[in-house]
């Protein structure tokens, strides 16, 4: 990484909570992908997010991934949701648990979030499989 992209102290606290949550291979091909103009996003988001957010001792890892995964499904943020479920398990979510958080999306959100949530954690979850 070159010099005109500082890591700060939070930086470095929230990319070591970012990587235990989402994975290093995720994570370092963010940060690789990161130019010039993207880099202060890559920046704000791992201070801010991952050390800020993520890092605060009213909540634990798990609880935070369970809420990520409604809030991202009630978004649609497919792309975000898939990799969030991948950390939602690597925080201690069973796959139980995670059914019948999408089924809860089912009844706040609405059938196509559902349904698009489903279809995501089948690919996430087939993706983790297939890495092991």
């Amino acid at each position: 990484m070159s010099s005109s992209r500082p890591r700060s102290e939070k930086f470095e606290k929230g990319l070591k909570t970012r990587r235990a949550v989402l994975g290093s291979d995720y994570v370092e091909k963010s940060l690789g992908q990161a130019d010039d103009f993207s880099w202060p996003l890559q920046q704000l988001v791992t201070e801010f997010c991952w050390d800020e957010i993520w890092n605060r001792p009213g909540l634990d890892r798990r609880s935070r991934s369970l809420l990520n995964l409604g809030m991202l499904s009630a978004l649609g943020r497919q792309h975000e949701l898939k990799i969030h479920i991948q950390g939602a398990l690597r925080n201690g979510l069973t796959k139980e648990e995670l059914q019948e958080a999408l089924l809860q999306v089912l009844i706040y959100c609405g059938a196509p979030a559902a349904i698009d949530a489903f279809r995501t954690a089948k690919e996430a979850l087939r993706d983790m499989e297939a890495a092991d």
